[in-house]
C-alpha cells in the first residue's frame, strides 16, 4: 500500500492525507490511491493527519513525523478528509500549515471551510443566483424558540449544518413533531430547517466536477421509501452522464462558486423538471463503475504538479 514507511522515506512531492488512525483508505479513496501509487510510485504517499508534527523556528515552518524525520512539503496533496469531520484547532491547522509552506490543496483550505458548514455553502450559491432549497438557521438563538418561529414551513427537512454522511437527516412532517424534536435535540451544533422537494423523495443527482468539467452522474435512488438515497444501505444508482446537460451545467456553476476543483454535487429534482442544489461535497465519493473519475483527478494532479515545478524551478522534481 502507498503509505508504506520505505515510500514515505523517499519523501513523495504528491501526498494523500486522509483521517487519523485506525481510519485506512477504502471505497474510492482506497482505488484512488492505488492509482496514484500506479502512477506515481515512490513519489506518492498516503499520510494519516495524525502522523505529523507542524513547526516554526527561525522563521521557517517545517514538517517532522513522530520519529522526528524532517519532511519537504509536498507540491499537492489530495485531501481526501471529509471537511464536516474536521476541527478547527486541529486538521484545519494542518492543513493551512501545508498551503503556507507552499503545497497545493486539492481542494484549497478556504473551500474546504465552506464546505464544512451546509449554510455557509447556501451563503453562496445564494449569493452567486443559484437554485437551492428555502432554508432556516440561526446562530445562538434556543433551539425551541426557533421551532415556533412563525413562517418555519412543515414539512421540513432536518439537519444539522455540519453534519456529513448523511447523518442525522430527518424529514419532520408537522410542527408538533418538529417541537417535541426540539426538546430533545442536542445543541452543540445548529440545526438547518430545509425544504421539502417532495418530486425528489428518496432520489438525488449526484455529478462529479474536476476542474470545471462533469466527469460522472448518476440519478441515486433510496429503498424503502427512505428520505435519502443512501447507497450504503441498499439505495441503487444509475450512471446518466449527458442525460441532465442542465443540472451538470449548474453542478459545475456550484463548484466554481465555492472554489472547488473537485467536487460532488448533489441536486434534487423538482416539480417543474429543473434541478436545485441539496449541498456541495469537497471529498465527494464516486460508484466503480464510474471510470472517468479517477483518470480526472489524476490528470488534475499531475497538472498541478507540473505548475508547482514551473513556480518552484530548482526543487527535486
Amino acid at each position: 500500500m502507498a503509505e508504506s514507511l520505505s515510500l514515505k522515506r523517499s519523501f513523495p512531492d504528491i501526498w494523500m492525507l486522509v483521517r487519523a488512525h485506525p481510519a485506512e483508505p477504502v471505497g474510492a479513496t482506497r482505488a484512488l490511491a492505488d492509482a496514484l501509487t500506479t502512477a506515481y510510485g515512490s513519489r506518492f504517499a498516503v499520510w494519516h493527519t495524525d502522523e505529523l508534527l507542524l513547526g516554526v523556528r527561525d522563521g521557517r515552518l517545517s514538517l517532522r513525523t513522530l520519529v522526528g524525520e524532517e519532511l519537504p512539503a509536498p507540491k499537492v496533496v489530495c485531501v481526501r478528509q471529509v471537511p464536516g469531520s474536521m476541527h478547527h484547532d486541529r486538521e484545519v491547522t494542518l492543513l493551512r500549515h501545508l498551503e503556507r509552506m507552499g503545497s497545493t490543496l486539492l481542494n484549497s483550505l478556504e473551500s474546504q471551510i465552506t464546505c464544512r458548514n451546509k449554510f455557509w455553502q447556501l451563503q453562496e450559491l445564494a449569493a452567486a443566483g443559484l437554485p437551492v432549497p428555502a432554508s432556516l438557521s440561526y446562530a445562538t438563538a434556543p433551539l425551541n424558540g426557533v421551532v415556533r418561529t412563525p413562517g418555519l414551513d412543515v414539512p421540513c427537512v432536518v439537519k444539522p449544518v455540519n453534519g456529513y454522511q448523511g447523518s442525522q437527516v430527518s424529514l419532520v412532517p408537522d410542527l408538533p413533531t418538529l417541537r417535541q424534536a426540539a426538546d430533545g435535540a442536542a445543541h452543540d451544533m445548529p440545526l438547518l430547517f430545509q425544504e421539502y422537494v417532495a418530486p425528489s423523495h428518496g432520489r438525488d443527482l449526484r455529478v462529479v466536477i474536476v476542474e470545471g468539467e462533469p466527469v460522472a452522474a448518476a440519478v441515486r435512488t433510496a429503498r424503502d421509501d427512505a428520505l435519502a438515497s443512501n447507497l450504503a444501505r441498499g439505495g441503487a444508482v444509475s450512471l446518466c452522464r449527458g442525460r441532465y446537460p442542465e443540472a451538470e451545467t449548474l453542478a459545475v456553476l456550484a463548484a466554481r462558486t465555492l472554489g472547488l476543483t473537485i467536487a460532488g454535487v448533489d441536486l434534487l429534482f423538482t416539480a417543474t423538471g429543473a434541478h436545485t442544489i441539496c449541498e456541495v461535497n469537497a471529498v465527494p465519493g464516486w460508484r466503480p463503475e464510474m471510470t472517468a473519475v479517477i483518470p480526472a483527478i489524476t490528470a488534475c494532479i499531475e497538472r498541478h504538479r507540473q505548475m508547482s515545478q514551473m513556480s518552484h524551478p530548482s526543487a527535486t522534481p
